[in-house]
């Protein structure tokens, strides 16, 4: 009796463990003494654990190979610890055997290739460029850019200071459309428009100068400036966001000569029209961002256009970012349109340049502005549609058109 005794207590403390046959593809909750085959390919499965009994032990085996892809979240019985913790706990290495075993009541359920599932805190890095400013003879100013990102925002500025932000909470995210480009010598270019993200809004880009209407506009960058038997000053850009454009200037002569200033970018102001060199400002450079992984620069002003009796004089080209570059010079009596921004870097638009006419001059448009998140990837977006990717060890979604609420969950 003692020998059967003896031997059974030998069997059950050594191979005690009984298999449960049927594969777990859903939550469920473990009973202590049992084995389980787990299968997440499909979604994520919660294991309840049982009310601990110093030596119990559960294991959990990955069926499939999935809770790379798919974790298991293993959770304490009510107020029971998981590794001396009241947090769940999660394992998300490919074909783990998870060997639980309960301690005490200070430890709880402990095994050796388990972590917290306590989501990190959610703090969001952004980018939020504005649409780009459209032109007619003055370069259209780039969309004003902020971030939290890197060491550098818009303006020269330091990069801004993360968002703390809440879970299931809305948060609204605007996509800044492009500014149009004047489409006659009667009505002016518009500014682009303003690009939000909770609390950060960017300034669309200022509209560049016209004929008989010479200033640029003020904006995220300011759009440069044109002329008329006189200067015309660029817009302003602001502060923390983008620069100034530059300033559009004349010389009289057989027909005249006007040179105009390109639009403002957001790290370098617009060139301005020469009047010695016979050529018209190119459009301030754009910052360079990583946030995406890859470093990508943002913020470009539009080159300016010329005017004048000489297919000699030179139009500005586009800041780096998606400025777009001015026309060149017919080589007759004509004119001819510039390049828009590129869609999605809030680019400014590339001015017009004509041999000298009397009109049917028209500019272009800026391009439209983005916004870019990047948060832990423990979270997801719900809500205003993007695209997101995984870096490292964050998600980065990128919304290039509408506007709308999102959340993290």
């Amino acid at each position: 009796m003692a020998l059967t005794k003896l031997t059974k207590n030998l069997i059950d403390g050594t191979f005690g463990t009984e298999w449960v046959s049927t594969i777990q593809t859903s939550n469920f909750t473990a009973v202590a003494g049992k084995g389980y085959f787990v299968n997440t390919t499909s979604a994520e499965i919660t294991v309840t654990l049982p009310a601990g009994v110093v030596g119990n032990e559960v294991i959990i085996q990955d069926y499939a190979g999935t809770f790379a892809t798919n974790k298991v979240i293993l959770a304490s019985n009510g107020s029971e610890k998981i590794q001396g913790s009241t947090d769940d706990f999660k394992c998300i290495t490919n074909n783990a055997s998870v060997n639980l075993v309960y301690q005490d009541a200070t430890k709880g359920w402990t095994a050796d290739n388990i972590e917290t599932n306590a989501l990190p805190p959610l703090v969001v890095d952004y980018l939020v460029v504005a649409g780009g400013g459209g032109s007619e003879y003055g370069g259209g100013g780039a969309g004003g850019l902020r971030t939290s990102y890197g060491s550098t925002s818009g303006g020269g500025a330091s990069a801004e200071t993360s968002l703390s932000l809440t879970v299931a909470t809305n948060y609204t995210v605007t996509v800044g459309a492009s500014g149009t480009g004047a489409p006659n010598t009667t009505t002016r270019a518009t500014n682009g428009g303003n690009s939000v993200f909770s609390t950060i809004t960017s300034i669309g880009g200022g509209a560049g100068g016209k004929a008989f209407d010479v200033a640029g506009q003020n904006g995220g960058s300011g759009g440069g400036g044109a002329a008329f038997i006189g200067s015309g000053n660029g817009g302003l850009g602001t502060a923390n966001q983008g620069y100034n454009g530059g300033t559009g200037s004349y010389i009289s002569g057989s027909g005249g000569f006007y040179a105009y200033g390109g639009g403002g970018g957001s790290s370098a102001i617009g060139g301005n029209g020469n009047t010695s060199s016979l050529t018209s400002g190119s459009g301030g450079n754009g910052v360079s961002v990583s946030i995406t992984g890859t470093a990508v620069t943002l913020g470009g002003g539009g080159g300016a256009g010329v005017h004048g009796d000489s297919s000699s004089y030179t139009a500005g080209t586009g800041g780096t970012g998606g400025g777009g570059n001015a026309a060149v010079q017919p080589s007759s009596q004509g004119a001819a349109v510039g390049s828009s921004g590129t869609a999605n870097t809030g680019g400014g638009g590339g001015g017009a340049s004509s041999y000298y006419t009397t009109g049917g001059w028209a500019g272009s448009n800026g391009g439209s502005g983005i916004v870019i998140l990047r948060y832990p990837a423990s979270y997801t977006i719900s809500g205003l549609s993007g695209t997101t990717t995984t870096v490292g060890t964050d998600k980065v979604t990128s919304f290039t058109s509408g506007t709308g609420n999102i959340q993290f969950n």
